[in-house]
């Protein structure tokens, strides 16, 4: 009999929190990665949807982030490349209480890995070990999805998206901002880190080389442009600390399951960042994992494929169907002809005054 129920590739987030996931249930769980400190560079920023929360509240993890480490958005600003075309969203008008939350992720991988510390369920391991069942939540480069021969279907944007944390001289009031203009998108997320209630976290989309130039150029330089791009709405900003980089993907694997093993995150599945999604759809993946293995019959073993394809099941439409949506996004906005950008500009309108729309979109949104 094996030591463990269930063994873990990969030690990020969704590997960690599926770690204590399943531990919740009584399953005996082995992670095998270390457990590093994150960078203090680390200057990544997660939107998280009402259901990764929700989760992540459930694990006791949640509550015992840094009062600075997660800022909640209520308002959401889209703006098109033509005086007026704008969409914009209310938790109030939606009747949420926020739309997401901005997350510190060097701070949540911390406390999900000071929660597993005191998880008697888990084991942290040094290398694979066996199990009945293997969770392969390597990210994108996944060699084990490799070994088992799963088809991964990628496409190349040729884009590269920039991240970095802008402190600026007025306060975010909770506002998210998104600004499509052909060929690039770029988002300001409300953050309270370095500085509380005037800082954002950057997410740049660019043509590869722009992008790699402005990696380059000097922090003034990419401040000056960042501030014509934004025209000043989210007031003077400035850099604090480095701005990384990193190659944009559509990607996603023929199967995400099979006898004995199950792929989870960006192991199974990559979006663009656009609409903020790639880490709520790899928890959302934790989370019906775990209601499927909980759900079983007694008599059923956790590596059966047949179990394992309920899973496969309840995932498969929520992440193709915003795959399809970021990368119809994607395409549109980064059209050049004046049909097609006069059309995108004039649909972020009719959106805007369709209430009953931005609801059904709001809702998608909230619950990847």
């Amino acid at each position: 009999m094996s030591r463990y129920d269930v063994s873990i590739l990969g030690h990020g987030i969704v590997g960690k929190t599926l770690a204590l996931a399943l531990a919740r249930e009584g399953l005996r769980v082995a992670l095998s990665a270390p457990l590093p400190s994150p960078s203090a560079d680390d200057v990544r920023a997660y939107a998280l949807n009402a259901r990764s929360v929700a989760l992540l509240e459930g694990l006791k993890v949640w509550p015992h982030l840094p009062s600075t480490a997660a800022t909640p958005v209520y308002d959401m600003r889209i703006e098109g490349d033509a005086p007026g075309a704008a969409l914009e969203f209310s938790a109030w008008q939606q009747g949420v209480r926020e739309l997401a939350w901005i997350v510190d992720a060097a701070a949540l991988e911390r406390e999900l890995s000071r929660a597993l510390q005191f998880q008697p369920h888990v084991t942290v391991v040094d290398r694979p070990v066996h199990a009945e069942l293997e969770a392969i939540c390597e990210g994108r480069h996944s060699a084990r999805r490799a070994a088992l021969g799963v088809q991964w279907t990628r496409h190349d944007y040729g884009q590269t998206a920039l991240a970095a944390r802008l402190v600026a001289d007025a306060p975010h009031r909770g506002v998210a901002r998104q600004w499509f203009r052909s060929p690039d998108v770029l988002a300001l997320l409300p953050f309270d880190r370095p500085q509380p209630e005037s800082s954002y976290g950057l997410v740049w989309s660019l043509p590869r080389a722009q992008a790699e130039a402005w990696l380059r150029a000097r922090p003034e330089a990419l401040e000056q442009a960042l501030n014509e791009a934004t025209g000043g709405v989210a007031g003077r900003l400035q850099l604090h600390g480095p701005c990384v980089g990193w190659p944009l993907v559509f990607a996603q694997a023929d199967r995400v399951c099979g006898p004995g093993w199950v792929l989870l995150g960006d192991a199974a599945h990559v979006v663009h960042p656009l609409a903020g999604q790639g880490l709520n759809l790899g928890l959302a993946d934790v989370q019906t994992l775990a209601e499927v293995l909980a759900a079983r019959e007694a008599w059923r073993r956790l590596g059966d494929e047949r179990l394992l394809r309920r899973y496969a099941r309840a995932r498969r439409a929520p992440t193709w169907a915003m795959g399809q949506l970021t990368d119809g996004l994607l395409h549109l906005f980064a059209a050049s002809s004046a049909p097609l950008k006069e059309l995108r500009n004039r649909g972020l309108g009719l959106v805007n005054a369709l209430p009953p729309l931005k609801r059904w979109l709001t809702a998608r949104a909230l619950d990847a």
